[in-house]
């Protein structure tokens, strides 16, 4: 399903596309950064998150092309009061210790979201 506007909530991790990250490398950064902003969002906002269960745990994944753009949707994200997770790589393989690598926001309403990611291209 391509049309992500039946989802209520959604969830959306931005990859830092700059870093050429293995795809292995790649998964494992969304996935922190996946789970770190899902659990971030059940503490906040319990109501988000159920629905976003409930709806199938939609999840986006869109790129940046530097570290700057990423904390330039990490800022824009918090303004709105959307739970976000800032992903560091701990430096074990492929890239220096806290290179920051991505960022998950939400799960949240996806009108919201798209407030903040919808200009952004998918990875």
């Amino acid at each position: 399903m391509n049309n992500t506007s039946v989802f209520k909530h959604k969830q959306v991790i931005v990859i830092r596309a700059d870093l050429e990250m293995t795809r292995g490398k790649t998964a494992a950064q969304a996935s922190h950064a996946a789970v770190s902003a899902g659990e971030k969002t059940r503490k906040e906002h319990p109501e988000w998150w159920r629905g976003w269960m409930d709806e199938g745990q939609c999840k986006i994944i869109v790129k940046v092309t530097s570290e700057q753009g990423l904390l330039a949707i990490e800022k824009e994200a918090k303004a709105l009061g959307l739970p976000s997770a800032l992903i560091s790589n701990m430096g074990l393989t492929e890239l220096e210790p806290g290179t920051t690598t991505a960022l998950g926001i939400g799960p949240a309403p996806s009108n919201l979201l798209d407030k903040v990611t919808r200009r952004l291209p998918l990875l």
